[in-house]
């Protein structure tokens, strides 16, 4: 096995390294041939009930790409059966929610998670990379209570939320209940991943960009103090990321935590300047993967000189890796981070 490399953790706690570190959001799926074969076979919920073959998925873009860090290979939705929500990831369409929140009813039937008995086979996936095929940390991740909520609420996936956001206005201690119980979820979940061996954790709130800033405060930021005040003290970097939501930047800056994701919306150079002084990860349009590679070349540059300025900056893109991107490309983008930001 090679020697562990521990750039990706020193950058998120904002120390030097001899790099920047790169890792690419869903970098293990449906980009790569060899994930594609095996989602011939098996389901996304079969794979990861079957921590031999999870593990190979998580681990294989480590291997194709170079990459400083691996990340666990699941769904948002993994904990959220164990709570007592029937939701199916259908094809083409995403994640699909026979019960939807509608009643305070509705939120105080939902249990609790016990991750050792509800969700094992994670844990031991986790295990498995941690302790025999990692050279490089893995990232454990879940869901914000937010963008869980608009799922539970809306049924599905939504263009704009609104049962979701006229639920939080119109039910405003179911809503509150309902942020508080997912919080504790997430934070039993996630804790647990630290546990069997994640060496950082991202909370993912990938659609509370539909937020105002002074909704966000009120209805939001409460639970995700929760969340990352109680995992502040398992010792390991902790990671916020939403899409389209430049607006709560600051927001995040100000939570217990140690690096705020960015997408293409907000330069590393504007983060900094609003006040960002914490490590940032990003922030490359996935887009820009289509395109030639000296399109590729000059966007990139900007976004690694700007990270150069100050010790803090974890390069990845500002969305998830889309099934049309070649491997090769995502190999070569490592390889030039690595190369260009060389001290």
């Amino acid at each position: 096995m090679k020697p562990f490399n521990d750039t990706f953790l020193r950058a998120a706690r904002g120390e030097k390294v001899s790099h920047t570190p790169v890792w690419y959001m869903r970098q293990a799926g449906r980009s790569q041939p060899e994930y594609r074969a095996i989602k011939e076979k098996y389901s996304l919920f079969e794979i990861t009930h079957q921590p031999e073959l999870c593990a190979y998925v998580t681990r294989l873009p480590v291997e194709n790409y170079n990459v400083d860090a691996a990340v666990l290979y699941k769904d948002i939705m993994t904990p959220l059966p164990a709570i007592g929500v029937d939701v199916e990831i259908k094809s083409g369409i995403g994640p699909v929610i026979d019960n939807p929140i509608r009643t305070v009813q509705d939120v105080e039937k939902l249990g609790m998670i016990e991750p050792e008995n509800d969700i094992p086979y994670v844990l031991d996936t986790i295990k498995l990379l941690t302790k025999e095929q990692l050279s490089v940390p893995l990232i454990g991740f879940g869901g914000a209570p937010f963008t869980l909520a608009s799922y539970m609420i809306e049924g599905g996936p939504s263009k704009n939320y609104h049962k979701t956001k006229a639920f939080m206005y119109q039910e405003p201690k179911a809503w509150f209940k309902l942020m508080d119980k997912l919080a504790e979820m997430t934070i039993r979940y996630t804790k647990a991943q630290i546990k069997a061996g994640a060496g950082t954790i991202q909370i993912f709130d990938s659609w509370v960009g539909t937020m105002n800033v002074e909704d966000y405060r009120t209805y939001i930021k409460p639970a995700m103090e929760k969340i990352f005040t109680a995992l502040r003290t398992e010792g390991v970097p902790l990671i916020m990321h939403g899409v389209g939501a430049a607006h709560l930047a600051k927001e995040w800056h100000d939570l217990p935590l140690d690096v705020v994701g960015l997408d293409w919306r907000l330069s590393i150079e504007e983060a900094r300047e609003k006040g960002l002084t914490k490590t940032v990860q990003g922030n490359l349009d996935p887009s820009l993967l289509l395109c030639d590679w000296s399109i590729i070349e000059a966007k990139v540059k900007p976004i690694l000189d700007q990270g150069l300025k100050q010790p803090g900056h974890i390069f990845n893109l500002g969305h998830g890796v889309f099934p049309e991107v070649k491997p090769d490309t995502l190999k070569r983008l490592t390889s030039f981070v690595h190369e260009y930001t060389a001290k």
